[in-house]
């Protein structure tokens, strides 16, 4: 461990870096095997009641995270003699000081979280969002803030990438970097380690693409060529009159990507200026593997999601977020728009980027559908009242979220879908249009549901689809999915119920049989009376069902069964018919018999599919490709 880091060290006091900023952080990354940083922070100009806090939550990912719990060991010096640190609250801190002296503060954080949310740091890699390792100074927030990364002593071969604005660096990227305010540091996170990079140029603007965890199979040269794509594609439908020279059009002069591949992983985080990822190693693109992996397609619809933040909520954010409040919850009603219509364009921007193929596009958009249609929830809550709700239900998620809850990424995407299809079916506009007045309008800055409504008027003309627009998100009926899609030529169907979907449950399959996980809200299952982590054991079929050539048994018979799909060879045309049973159930040691009313499978909608039909693919290549407006779309939808 380096002589820095250890708590007793004179010179981890006495060693600050050279750049001078009004708030200084130096980060040691040596204690791997504690996985610990070491941080020290120079407030140049404190007040005399210095308070500092560490932020309970970061931005984009909408719960309390209590990031304190990882802090350990803070200490305060000025002039090298120790100061009074009194903790007020469980992320604060209270320091009376001498305002014309600087003050040190010392402390370490914990960092062991595998997630793009936090830090962590082992003998192979670093990773933190300053959220987690960077006290705030208040009344410092709107000052520069400095931050020195210290090579490790362990790993001279440890590289580093961030989006922060480098001041003087090594050769592998350690060194000092800049903020502007905190709000900038906060929103950068940092990668450590040996990594694969490699650069794309983007419409004139470079970005720069890290990956951490690649196997030897990683053919790093087509995810560059494939981001480069996604990159471009998002550019030219935010800014369509810039075509290939976007600097200074484009809210950034450049972008980061970091990706760490894991066994068992998936998610993202947008910042203003770069992403974090993670997925599975087995999603990365592999040399000689051609078009064939399915999680690699799910990896750049990820890539395109974090990429569209760039401009819709990193920038066009909710009022609410105009300047984030760290120490609690930021509510907003908006996260269906910035979430759920990102999601929208996330796999259409894939499309025309030309990494999906049509038929891929509906399988994908068919996939949300069934999402949507199965939540019971979408009729409990709206998209609206769910964004507000997203700090306790879509981030506290438990085996009854889908009953009272409906997901305002997958319900948003629907409704962008919905309005995106009327305003072609009207002939008054495009939601590509309404998405860049709503930029131009509000300057990317912040917005409300009204600055929605304005860009709708300006686009269309009237009130009329703000007025459609409204009962989708603040009401809870179903959307016209089918008349929307059928005005592009496609067919919305649904395949036969499979068991699962025709008993509304969800079990987790083992050797030893089947235990309930979650259970629908007014489902077959429900009305038997089944609960969460019940073990279904046998089912007693009733003389009556399976009486041979018409002639009953004069018993019940009782089955064991580990699979559903065993009424199939229990009752005859199961498949095909409602019947009854008697399901046999173990909850907390006891035995209990549940009537179980199972519904026919054309009474329960199956998995959906969208059929395209040739006589409307004009029509809906045009809205694929984004190339219609106005009376023109009207005229070739009607036409198709």
């Amino acid at each position: 461990m380096n002589d820095l880091s250890t708590p007793s060290s004179p010179q981890f006091w006495q060693t600050m870096p050279q750049l001078e900023a009004p708030v200084h952080y130096r980060i040691d990354a040596n204690d791997v095997h504690g996985h610990h940083f070491d941080v020290c922070m120079s407030i140049a100009n404190p007040a005399a009641e210095q308070i500092v806090s560490l932020p309970a939550w970061i931005p984009g990912s909408y719960l309390i995270r209590e990031f304190a719990r990882h802090l350990s060991a803070l200490e305060a010096q000025q002039s090298g003699e120790p100061v009074t640190v009194v903790q007020t609250r469980k992320n604060t801190w209270h320091i009376s000081c001498c305002a014309t002296q600087a003050l040190v503060l010392r402390y370490r954080v914990y960092a062991f979280d595998t997630s793009v949310r936090t830090a962590w740091l082992d003998a192979q890699r670093g990773f933190f969002n300053p959220t987690s390792l960077c006290l705030r100074a208040h009344g410092q927030e709107s000052s520069f803030h400095a931050i020195t990364l210290l090579q490790p002593l362990h790993a001279p071969q440890w590289q580093l990438a961030t989006a922060l604005q480098a001041v003087t660096t090594n050769a592998n990227g350690f060194g000092d970097y800049i903020a502007q305010n905190y709000d900038e540091l906060a929103d950068s996170p940092v990668e450590l380690g040996c990594f694969w990079s490699g650069h794309f140029d983007a419409c004139g603007i470079t970005h720069q693409f890290v990956v951490a965890g690649a196997s030897a199979a990683f053919d790093g040269e087509r995810l560059l060529c494939d981001a480069q794509r996604i990159c471009e594609a998002a550019i030219a439908f935010w800014h369509p009159d810039a075509k290939k020279h976007a600097q200074g059009i484009a809210p950034h002069g450049h972008y980061t990507f970091l990706l760490n591949a894991v066994a068992n992983g998936y998610g993202g985080l947008e910042h203003r200026s770069s992403t974090a990822l993670i997925c599975n190693r087995s999603d990365l693109p592999r040399l000689g593997d051609g078009d064939k992996n399915e999680g690699y397609r799910t990896l750049l619809g990820l890539i395109s999601h974090e990429y569209f933040h760039t401009w819709n909520v990193k920038r066009m954010r909710p009022s609410e977020f105009e300047r984030y409040n760290y120490e609690q919850e930021n509510y907003t009603e908006l996260l269906w728009f910035f979430e759920g219509f990102t999601s929208y364009y996330d796999d259409l921007l894939l499309r025309r980027a030309g990494l999906l193929s049509d038929a891929q596009y509906w399988t994908v958009l068919a996939k949300t559908i069934q999402q949507v249609a199965q939540t019971p929830g979408r009729h409990v809550q709206s998209v609206a009242q769910a964004s507000f709700d997203a700090w306790m239900k879509y981030y506290r998620q438990d085996e009854n979220t889908a009953n009272i809850t409906v997901s305002y990424y997958t319900k948003g995407a629907l409704i962008a879908l919905c309005l995106d299809l009327y305003l072609r079916q009207q002939g008054v506009g495009t939601l590509d249009q309404v998405m860049r007045t709503l930029w131009d309008q509000s300057q990317g800055g912040p917005i409300r549901e009204q600055d929605i409504a304005a860009a709708l008027q300006t686009v269309t003309g009237s009130d009329h689809a703000f007025a459609k627009l409204s009962p989708w998100v603040h009401g809870v009926g179903d959307l016209p999915l089918a008349e929307a899609l059928a005005c592009v030529g496609l067919r919305l169907g649904f395949k036969t119920a499979t068991w699962p979907q025709r008993l509304g449950i969800l079990v987790q399959e083992n050797a030893a049989g089947m235990t309930v996980r979650r259970v629908q809200t007014a489902s077959a299952a429900e009305r038997a009376g089944l609960a969460v982590g019940d073990e279904c054991i046998g089912v007693e079929v009733a003389p009556a069902v399976t009486a041979a050539q018409g002639q009953a048994s004069a018993h019940a018979k009782a089955w064991r069964i580990k699979k559903w799909e065993e009424f199939d060879g229990l009752v005859p045309d199961a498949h095909r018919t409602a019947f009854d049973v008697r399901l046999l159930v173990a909850r907390d040691g006891q035995l209990i018999w549940l009537q179980l009313q199972v519904p026919a499978p054309d009474a329960i909608h199956g998995e959906a599919y969208l059929e395209a039909l040739d006589a409307g693919k004009a029509a809906w290549l045009d809205w694929l490709d984004g190339t219609l407006s106005g009376d023109d779309a009207a005229k070739a939808i009607n036409a198709g």
